[in-house]
């Protein structure tokens, strides 16, 4: 069903994106709720506030397995050192862009759909229920690490109304 994991995100003109915001994360847990935050205020500045609600828990999973599992659990947290996360929100007339930079190079891995009742593992199984694709690529370059991303189509602007 989530098949294929690593995949590049389809063709989007970058020089049509209408809006983009960025923000960094900390490497703890609270960071969930700073980028709900930060997702949320962005939805309303950009009038998508109506998709808050699944936008929102695909963010707060794939923040969340960021966290989990692409952080080693000994890093050391210096301040001035760059955040080891960062949420990506790009808007296209009729589509939204969710993407979580993280460090680690490993691929997601997804849950199979009849081990729902696992404790953990199940993020991108709601990744890929509640979004329209989603998928992951590595960075190349002096950045590392790889980017997870989920697609929302948005309704097309109604003219001549």
């Amino acid at each position: 069903m989530l098949e294929p994991l690593r995949q590049g995100l389809p063709p989007l003109d970058p020089a049509a994106v209408s809006n983009a915001a960025s923000c960094a994360l900390p490497a703890r847990y609270e960071a969930v709720r700073e980028a709900r935050q930060f997702t949320g205020r962005t939805l309303d500045g950009w009038d998508l506030g109506d998709r808050f609600d699944d936008v929102c828990l695909v963010v707060s999973e794939l923040v969340t397995n960021a966290l989990r599992h692409a952080l080693p659990a000994n890093t050391p947290r210096v301040p001035e050192q760059s955040p080891p996360v960062r949420l990506h929100l790009m808007r296209w007339t009729e589509r939204l862009v969710c993407a979580v930079r993280d460090p680690s190079a490993d691929s997601p891995i997804a849950r199979e759909a009849d081990d729902f009742s696992a404790e953990s593992g199940r993020g991108l199984f709601l990744v890929d229920s509640f979004s329209d694709s989603w998928g992951w690529h590595p960075l190349a370059g002096t950045l590392g690490g790889k980017v997870v991303w989920a697609l929302f189509r948005l309704p097309q602007p109604q003219s001549g109304e």
